[in-house]
């Protein structure tokens, strides 16, 4: 054996002898008996809360025997379920289904265009999550962890600052929402209050970890889709006023042109409502054995996200469309906002009505529990020593912080559900880009693996070496996707439209612009990376 070779093979195993001091997410899942005691000693004391069975572990790798461990206590079907489960409570309820209202409201859209730009897009974006989310059992670490094999050490910290950003904003899209439901079912309850609550029960469930997580929204899930089966009855009470606003809409005297700009602009929003989830699809799959085949994973994400999103897209493109031309739901909405629109929908059934309409708030609660659970994680990927601050204390200042920031944007709902929204799905765009490359074009076969020889020390068995998860040596500088994200970022800014910038490319299309952002961003990424790639191979093995 080669005297270098001897050396890169004793540093892996010296780095796996350290990996293995990390405390085990399967030690946190079985056992909070005995207090962990690493990292700096005057945070210490925080461990000693793993009695009440917070979850402390964080972005540390699941090892595969871990995970196998793991799958002997129950069968594997049995998280399949419960990941279901999860993806219908957190996108079968009000958070997806808020977009959904305003394509004839704000955008100007008969029901035929407003459907048919709203689910293509979501199902464009449930493909791009779905394929995400596959990384999860094949390396056992949370999906921007092995977002560090794309973007390096350095490069991977913006990423996970571009990922809370996102995460912060769905979570204030949420309570605000949350905010004017209350509100509107009780006129004297303030907008703040409804936040408050939405804000502290899903801090509470995400404070305990991915196992009560699981429960939690599997449980909720089936109470949401019968509250949705509900808002079904209810507007399809008044179906016959879609034709009344479709000739409203006619009326308006929108060209053909700026039609297509706003159809255009309003499939980027849908878009993002489910593209997102590929920043942190992952994190839900590290306990699953590492031979679950990767299809069963694909599926299950893509079924479980486009599924509920179809569901509540539908009622809610329906809904706001008769919101057009229905006086009581158009001043219900001009006063209150969605909120105050979905209560009145509810109105004739009284304090059953109500009670209903608590269901659909509690569906907002179940997709902030995912936000503020993988946030926490983004925290940790910043800096190294961040990590011995457990997960819990994150998802805590999280918390903290999207409560402060949606008493600030209470009022102004609508503006940054169609304003923040695009932007998610411009770095989504980039991200699935490099993924998709880097998968296909650089790992695909042993001899593309081979141009990675730094990384794998001689092993190619594996599509990325996850043991190098926190060694930063044997991963990529990252410099072809950052440099190719930068490339995106343009893509974007020419393509965007947005109130306060619309790039000179979205200015083309119609009165209004279209937003292009989405296309132009994955474009530009996907021009640049293979050459720049190939290079950054070639000159550093890695």
């Amino acid at each position: 054996m080669k005297e270098e070779d001897y050396t890169t093979r004793q540093e892996s195993t010296s780095f796996d002898e350290e990996n293995k001091k990390v405390p085990s997410i399967l030690t946190q899942v079985h056992s909070t008996e005995n207090s962990v005691t690493h990292g700096p000693k005057f945070i210490h004391w925080i461990y000693k809360l793993d009695a009440l069975g917070f979850e402390s572990t964080g972005i540390e790798r699941v090892s595969p025997e871990e995970r196998d461990r793991l799958a002997e206590s129950r069968p594997t079907w049995h998280l399949f379920v419960e990941t279901i489960g999860l993806w219908w409570a957190a996108c079968g309820g009000l958070t997806s289904m808020s977009s959904y209202f305003l394509p004839t409201l704000l955008f100007g859209l008969n029901m035929r265009d407003s459907m048919v730009s709203g689910l293509i897009s979501m199902i464009i974006g449930c493909v791009l999550a779905a394929y995400a989310s596959t990384m999860g059992p094949k390396s056992g670490l949370r999906q921007l962890v092995t977002a560090r094999f794309l973007f390096g050490e350095w490069g991977v910290k913006i990423i996970a600052l571009i990922s809370i950003v996102g995460l912060l904003g769905w979570s204030i899209i949420n309570c605000v929402l949350g905010g004017q439901i209350l509100q509107a079912i009780n006129h004297n309850i303030s907008l703040a209050v409804g936040i408050v609550v939405l804000s502290v029960v899903s801090w509470l469930v995400a404070i305990f970890g991915i196992r009560v997580l699981l429960k939690f929204q599997t449980i909720l899930s089936i109470p949401i889709f019968v509250a949705t089966v509900l808002f079904y009855v209810v507007v399809c009470q008044k179906v016959k006023y879609v034709h009344e606003s479709n000739e409203l809409v006619k009326e308006a005297g929108y060209s053909a042109v700026t039609t297509r700009g706003n159809w255009l602009s309003y499939f980027a929003v849908c878009y993002s409502i489910t593209s997102t989830w590929a920043g942190g699809a992952g994190d839900y799959y590290v306990m699953y054995p590492a031979s679950t085949p990767s299809y069963k994973i694909f599926l299950v994400t893509f079924f479980g996200i486009a599924v509920p999103t179809v569901f509540v897209g539908v009622v809610g493109t329906i809904c706001g469309n008769i919101a057009l031309s229905y006086k009581p739901w158009n001043d219900a909405y001009n006063a209150y906002g969605v909120g105050g629109l979905i209560v009145e929908t509810f109105s004739a059934w009284g304090g059953f009505g109500k009670f209903v309409v608590v269901i659909l708030y509690i569906s907002l609660i179940c997709n902030n529990i995912m936000n503020t659970y993988s946030s926490a994680f983004e925290f940790q990927i910043i800096d190294p020593r961040l990590i011995y601050i457990p997960r819990w204390i994150w998802a805590t200042i999280v918390a903290i912080i999207y409560f402060v920031l949606s008493i600030a944007g209470r009022d102004h709902f609508s503006e940054i559900l169609t304003n923040f929204l695009p932007m998610l799905g411009y770095w989504i765009s980039i991200y699935i880009a490099l993924l998709l490359e880097e998968n296909l074009f650089f790992r695909s076969n042993l001899e593309r693996k081979m141009l990675h020889e730094k990384e794998f020390s001689g092993s190619y068995e594996e599509l990325y070496n996850w043991a190098n998860w926190n060694r930063p040596k044997g991963r990529t500088m990252g410099l072809a996707a950052c440099f190719s994200f930068l490339c995106g970022v343009a893509g974007a800014v020419v393509g965007m439209n947005q109130v306060y910038y619309r790039g000179p490319i979205a200015d083309l299309v119609g009165e209004y612009g279209a937003d292009l952002g989405m296309w132009l961003s994955f474009g530009f990424t996907a021009i640049a990376y293979p050459g720049l790639r190939y290079l950054e191979l070639k000159a550093f093995q890695r």
